[in-house]
C-alpha cells in the first residue's frame, strides 16, 4: 500500500478522533482537556497508536484508562465517520513531548541566565 495513503488515513483519523473525544461521556475523559497530538497507523491499517496529551490537573493514567474503556464507542464512531474497509484497533499512548519541550526550554533559560551573569562578572573585572 502506498505510503501517502497511510499518511492521509492518519490525518483523517486524527481529525475524527478530535471530534469524537469531545462526545465521550466517561468522566475521566470528559472532565479533562484531552488533545490528540498524533496518530500512527500500521501499513495494513489494522492497528493505530493514538498519542494524546492532557492539560490541567488530571492525571494522565486516569485519562488513559478512560480512553481505553471508551475504545469500543470511539471505534464505532470512526467507522461511521470514515469510509475504511477495516476500522483500526486503537492503542492510546500518553505523549510527553510537551512536558519534555518545556523542560528543555527551562534548561536553556537557565544557561542563558548563567551566561549573562558570567558576562557581568567579566565586565566588572575589567
Amino acid at each position: 500500500m502506498a505510503n501517502y495513503r497511510v499518511g492521509r488515513v492518519n490525518e483523517e483519523l486524527m481529525k475524527a478522533l478530535c471530534e469524537i473525544i469531545r462526545t465521550v461521556k466517561d468522566p475521566r475523559v470528559s472532565g479533562a482537556f484531552v488533545s490528540i497530538t498524533a496518530v500512527d497507523c500500521t501499513p495494513d491499517l489494522k492497528n493505530a497508536k493514538v498519542y494524546f496529551s492532557v492539560m490541567g490537573e488530571r492525571r494522565k493514567g486516569d485519562t488513559q484508562k478512560g480512553l481505553e474503556n471508551a475504545t469500543g464507542y470511539i471505534r464505532t464512531q470512526i467507522a461511521k465517520m470514515l469510509n475504511l474497509r477495516i476500522t483500526p484497533e486503537l492503542r492510546f499512548i500518553s505523549d510527553e513531548s510537551m512536558k519534555h519541550g518545556a523542560h528543555i526550554s527551562a534548561l536553556m533559560k537557565q544557561v542563558e541566565e548563567e551566561l549573562r551573569e558570567a558576562d557581568k562578572k567579566a565586565a566588572e573585572e575589567e
